[in-house]
């Protein structure tokens, strides 16, 4: 093959998930996706439909969950969209990035979403929940995607890794090693054997190791996202007693050695660490600190509570099955317990994306990261 047609080889590769796959390059203007692939890894927060087949608590593929979204209970953990769908929007994706549990074929070249409901750093992270899909099960999970899209490229190594050069990889990951985990000292014995900062470190170690796998298997452009303002979820205001706050302060002061922690990471990474990288540090703390104390600006009413669950703040137990949701959705944060709102998440998302203050993501924003 000579090298003007495997450029062209290329290119239609590029594009396949957006459109036809293109015969020449004119064919493609109509194609409006920045980035050709969009390949996600986390927890129940952008799971879109993984875990609808494990033996498992953490699973949302019932009403309302869906209420909101057009193919209805598809398993995401709100009442619409998460906040990457919202992202592949803005990114000009023309669908959803599908689950990998239900994607085959040509379609895994436009990206695939790895996330799973209870999935940590940690492998144990989550099973008081029952089965889930840990971090580094994602990252292997991935390697054999990477095996199946050789045979598109034709074996083409040097392709394959081009394409996947310019791809985005998002990954969020945390926020269970902490809820359900380290401060779940019932189940778990981290919170014995490690102070929160040992632990912080300890799970920074991890993430490296996972990260720089995503790495080795091609990934280039990378959005990490740190843990958010978890001691200020309904979860934890249904079961705090705090006197003067009224989140859960030690949850949120662990949580910040490990966003700090990522941080420096994302910079040691960008300095030579992954050479040819670019991360992105994503302020995911800051955003819903920012969005809660800001709420009215954004257009929200309900700060505090979940639209869907059960007892103090709808905290105390998460959305059931047919349950009755709040009626007006887009006033609300807070879906149920744990997690987000179509809403909020659409508000974090386009914070997230553009250049507009205020800015949540290091050093560069995603607009800018597609473009490279």
């Amino acid at each position: 093959m000579n090298m003007g047609m495997s450029l062209m080889k290329e290119f239609g590769l590029w594009v396949l998930g957006a459109s036809l796959l293109c015969l020449a390059t004119k064919s493609c203007s109509q194609v409006t996706a920045q980035v050709p692939g969009f390949f996600i890894f986390g927890d129940s927060l952008v799971d879109n439909g993984n875990n609808n087949g494990l033996v498992t608590l953490a699973r949302a593929n019932y009403r309302p969950y869906g209420i909101d979204f057009p193919q209805g209970a598809s398993g995401r953990f709100t009442n619409g969209r998460t906040f990457v769908d919202a992202l592949a929007q803005l990114l000009g994706f023309r669908n959803n990035i599908p689950p990998y549990a239900r994607t085959r074929g040509r379609a895994i070249l436009s990206g695939l979403n790895f996330a799973s409901g209870a999935a940590g750093i940690r492998d144990e992270t989550g099973n008081n929940l029952g089965d889930h899909i840990s971090m580094n099960q994602q990252v292997n999970n991935f390697g054999n995607v990477v095996q199946q899209m050789r045979r598109y490229f034709r074996g083409d190594d040097n392709y394959l890794a081009t394409y996947l050069s310019k791809c985005i990889f998002y990954s969020g990951l945390g926020s269970n090693d902490y809820l359900n985990n380290y401060f779940m000292r019932d189940f778990y014995n981290t919170g014995s054997q490690f102070t929160p900062q040992a632990y912080a470190n300890s799970l920074i170690h991890d993430y490296t190791n996972q990260l720089t796998a995503l790495y080795n298997l091609g990934a280039r452009k990378v959005i990490v996202t740190a843990v958010g303002q978890v001691g200020c979820i309904p979860y934890q205001l249904a079961r705090y007693n705090g006197t003067k706050n009224r989140c859960n302060e030690d949850i949120n002061n662990a949580i910040m050695l490990f966003n700090s922690g990522l941080r420096k990471l994302v910079d040691r990474f960008n300095n030579g660490g992954l050479q040819g990288s670019q991360f992105v540090y994503l302020d995911s703390y800051q955003a819903t600190k920012d969005l809660i104390l800001n709420a009215q600006s954004y257009g929200f009413e309900v700060i505090d509570k979940g639209c869907c669950g059960v007892g103090r703040n709808n905290g105390q137990v998460t959305c059931l099955p047919l349950q009755q949701a709040c009626r007006d959705r887009s006033t609300y944060i807070f879906w149920d317990a744990f997690h987000p709102t179509e809403a909020a998440n659409i508000v974090t998302a386009r914070l997230a994306y553009s250049e507009r203050a205020p800015t949540y993501t290091y050093p560069i924003n995603v607009q800018q990261l597609a473009s490279l």
